[in-house]
């Protein structure tokens, strides 16, 4: 009776998010001193993430036992990937233009100042070299996930090479991802905390005047962030026979909580065992989470398209068939690895208006309503990868679905 009558974590995020709202809106000086509130949870979840990836893409990679899996699971993600944000970069492209957001917008002052602290470009050489770690504890501690998992697949297949004598580190291992569940675990329980003073400072900081201003961007977004939730990625489901409800039914609390506290990374340590409790086996999910985190960012592929398409519709600068077609090929190789790029989806957006000749004030403007859309873009992302790592499981037949799962069963925090 006791167990039954224990509060979910998601009605208790929930709960902290309406209490926010509230008081944010009622004191803004009480809500702006409630921000530490919502670090200090980030900063709890986020002392985990390498702690727990690394030894999890080692146990990925070992638990697969041969290179020639690793290579296919690799091929299999890396395509998927390719192909799915590559489509959802198409559908961004076609709702901007049936809804012909950003049209008669008569654009609006915007100050460029923020600009100026964008990198103007990726320089690809560089980004690549970076995966590459010149010193793994630097980028562990720098919290860098790409040479992290770099590292790891190494150490993956080193064990597998070495075997018996690699059996006691896959035990260490083994037994640590424990300890770091349990460590999330009492990390969570101070979630609605979290979620409380996040909002509650948000509130009071931003307000809802610049969001009425841009209102018809941000309802587009939202639009375009729903038709992939709930029109693609079923389609995606019921291809590769992944039961869709039921997952978004399981994770529907670690998706409200990305929502709330616009960090994808508070959800990935509990989704890597959620989605094991769901069904899909841990050498999968182990690596093919981690490294959707860097490279299946679809509310980032969304967001920009739709971004691109605004900025020429609101400075009035038609784009042709031809730029159009550019534009999805430059956001489709350009959105990959965003994690390891500083202001991520900005700099891409930049980079991709300045491309098509469309003005820097665009993006600008945009940055004025950033915060209400990344709260729906990153918890995109969190649904984009769950169901990629549950996908990729049922494909290599190693995803044996728990009907009888439940989210209080599942939660760590429970």
């Amino acid at each position: 009776m006791a167990e039954k009558k224990k509060m979910s974590l998601g009605l208790k995020v929930i709960i902290g998010l309406i209490l926010g709202l509230i008081v944010g809106y009622v004191s803004q000086s009480l809500g702006l001193k409630l921000e530490i509130l919502g670090k200090a949870f980030i900063r709890m979840i986020q002392m985990v993430i390498v702690p727990l990836v690394f030894p999890l893409i080692v146990l990925g990679v070992a638990g697969m036992h041969d290179t020639k899996k690793l290579g296919r699971v690799a091929v299999k993600t890396l395509v998927y990937f390719e192909v799915v944000t590559t489509i959802i970069i198409v559908i961004g492209v076609l709702v901007a233009k049936i809804t012909n957001v950003g049209a008669g917008f008569g654009h609006m002052a915007a100050d460029t100042a923020g600009l100026d602290k964008l990198q103007k470009g990726i320089d690809m050489q560089n980004f690549l070299l970076e995966i590459i770690p010149k010193n793994i504890i630097q980028s562990m501690a720098d919290g860098k996930l790409l040479p992290v998992i770099f590292f790891g697949i190494f150490v993956g297949l080193a064990l597998v090479a070495i075997g018996e004598k690699g059996k006691p580190v896959i035990h260490l291992f083994e037994s640590w991802t424990q300890a770091m569940f349990k460590v999330i675990g009492y990390a969570v329980s101070f979630a609605p905390i979290g979620v409380f003073g996040f909002v509650a400072f948000s509130v009071a900081k931003y307000g809802v005047k610049s969001l009425m201003a841009l209102g018809q961007f941000v309802l587009v977004a939202y639009l375009s962030f729903l038709v992939v939730a709930l029109v693609l990625m079923p389609i995606i489901a019921l291809i590769f026979k992944v039961p869709y409800r039921s997952l978004m039914k399981n994770t529907w609390d670690l998706i409200l909580l990305s929502f709330t506290t616009r960090s994808s990374e508070v959800a990935l340590p509990l989704l890597v065992d959620r989605l094991e409790k769901f069904g899909a086996n841990r050498s999968i999910t182990s690596f093919v989470l981690p490294t959707g985190y860097s490279f299946n960012l679809d509310g980032a592929s969304i967001y920009a398209s739709v971004a691109v398409i605004f900025i020429s519709h609101a400075f009035n600068v038609p784009l042709s068939n031809a730029q159009i077609f550019t534009i999805i090929f430059m956001l489709m190789v350009m959105t990959k690895g965003l994690a390891g790029v500083p202001s991520a989806v900005l700099v891409v957006l930049l980079a991709t208006a300045t491309e098509m000749g469309l003005p820097p004030e665009g993006v600008a403007l945009l940055m004025a309503v950033d915060f209400f859309v990344d709260m729906g873009r990153t918890a995109l992302n969190v649904i984009g990868n769950s169901l990629a790592t549950v996908v990729i499981a049922n494909w290599e037949g190693e995803f044996k679905h728990n009907a009888n799962m439940t989210v209080e069963k599942a939660s760590v925090a429970s």
